[in-house]
């Protein structure tokens, strides 16, 4: 069988694939694993639970709250928040759990559960493992005043603003900014920390009940917010996904800066405030070959992992590196978070055009951007796309034609059901010829 959990979580259609039975399963194996794991110090565990503005996220919240509370857990509901504002709760609080109710970038139809361990970071998968192994099994039930209570987290929104705010230096002002909020978690969140900050703000995407969440707007749609950028005259504009824990740009004539331009920026920005331990960045393996020659030519060396920001996060605390991040927007800034975090990430890269007085265009070309065709197969097994000999074959053949001049990178997606091709050439007539010959291949021979 496959794994339940992907590399961000459990996530698929809302009532179909994520039932409300599955919630309050998982929540279940949740609590008894993270006891039996010591997570609890034997106390009375206490949790926090937080949804995007998805509509099915009304009862799969209520079926984890359910869930926690039926086995002895009490719960604070924090209501809509982004991932990185639950995150942030669950340390600063000190709750030994924190569970999100979210399917990211994903339509609105999706949607997911991923869970936060004591101290606000994701759980490693031997934990999630012990969790799928331990759902519908038998257990001795609480009772009386032994089940948990379920009540509201007060000032959720105000303390995650507050806490984005105070890690700059300085004010935002002068600078104005259009936010694209994908109809998502950081409708509220990111104007008022935009603003608190001393910016000028346009919002568009901002719509809270979550029928449009990431619909053609936000982070996987820019051209809204790049016309908006150029209707208002901004400087710069910024863009999250569904929970807000990743944020692409655009700059003030509308053209994109993606993750790996925005860590760009933040890592000389870091570097030059003695603030980038080692002088290391940490990216995964989809980071544009570019960012590596730029950041060389500045004495930064690249870590690299697998995709998921939790990856990145474990590569981080293992050498205490100070930043890391993936191309689609997720940084991790580990001195003010312990995830990826979309509105803090838009706050820092807007701190550097203030303090410098240079346009994100400027500070963005510090890196060129090899060309890179992308290519999302669908309909196949993804699961023997690392194994079947005529794929292997067809990716080293790739590799062999481009030498040193590109890469080839081929993996099954670990939150939906495609295997992505990616090239990287020196123009993009090379990356897009070898990249539809390799997808025709993976098409052929993996094909359900």
């Amino acid at each position: 069988m496959a794994r339940l959990f992907g590399t961000d979580g459990v996530r698929g259609t809302a009532n179909v694939d994520i039932t409300a039975e599955l919630a309050v399963d998982l929540s279940v194996a949740a609590a008894h694993v993270l006891a039996t794991f010591g997570a609890f110090d034997g106390a009375r565990a206490r949790a926090i639970v937080a949804r995007d503005t998805r509509p099915s996220g009304d009862f799969l919240s209520a079926a984890v709250c359910a869930g926690l509370a039926s086995a002895g857990v009490d719960v604070e509901d924090a209501g809509i928040l982004p991932t990185p504002g639950l995150a942030h709760l669950v340390k600063t609080s000190g709750a030994d759990l924190g569970v999100m109710i979210s399917a990211s970038h994903n339509p609105s139809a999706d949607n997911g559960i991923k869970f936060f361990a004591r101290g606000g970071t994701k759980l490693p998968d031997e934990v999630e493992d012990a969790i799928e192994a331990r759902l519908g099994e038998q257990w001795q039930r609480p009772l009386d005043t032994e089940v948990g209570t379920i009540r509201d987290y007060g000032g959720a929104v105000e303390q995650y603003v507050e806490h984005l705010v105070s890690t700059l230096d300085g004010p935002l002002t002068g600078l104005t900014v259009v936010a694209d909020c994908a109809n998502g978690a950081a409708s509220e969140t990111a104007p008022a920390a935009l603003r608190g900050a001393g910016a000028t703000v346009h919002v568009i995407g901002d719509r809270s009940d979550g029928k449009q969440i990431n619909e053609d707007c936000g982070s996987t749609h820019l051209e809204k917010l790049q016309a908006a950028v150029v209707e208002h005259g901004a400087d710069v504009g910024v863009a999250f996904d569904g929970d807000a824990d990743r944020c692409l740009a655009v700059d003030a004539q509308g053209r994109e800066i993606d993750g790996d331009q925005i860590m760009a920026i933040l890592a000389l920005d870091l570097k030059e405030r003695g603030q980038l331990h080692d002088d290391v960045l940490v990216v995964t393996v989809m980071s544009n070959l570019g960012l590596k020659i730029a950041m060389k030519e500045h004495g930064i060396t690249l870590g690299q992992t697998s995709v998921g920001d939790r990856y990145v996060l474990e590569e981080m605390n293992l050498g205490g590196y100070s930043l890391g991040g993936e191309q689609s927007g997720h940084v991790i800034m580990a001195a003010h978070a312990t995830t990826g975090d979309g509105e803090l990430t838009a706050l820092h890269l807007l701190q550097r055009v203030a303090t410098t007085g240079r346009s994100a265009r400027e500070l963005a070309d510090v890196m060129t951007r090899l060309p890179q065709a992308l290519i999302n197969v669908k309909g196949v097994d993804k699961a023997r796309a690392s194994i079947d000999r005529g794929v292997l074959d067809a990716v080293a053949a790739a590799e062999a034609e481009l030498g040193e001049n590109g890469r080839v990178l081929l993996r099954p997606s670990g939150t939906e059901p495609v295997v992505r091709v990616m090239v990287e050439a020196p123009s993009d007539e090379v990356a897009t010829t070898a990249a539809e010959k390799l997808a025709g291949v993976v098409r052929e021979r993996l094909s359900l």
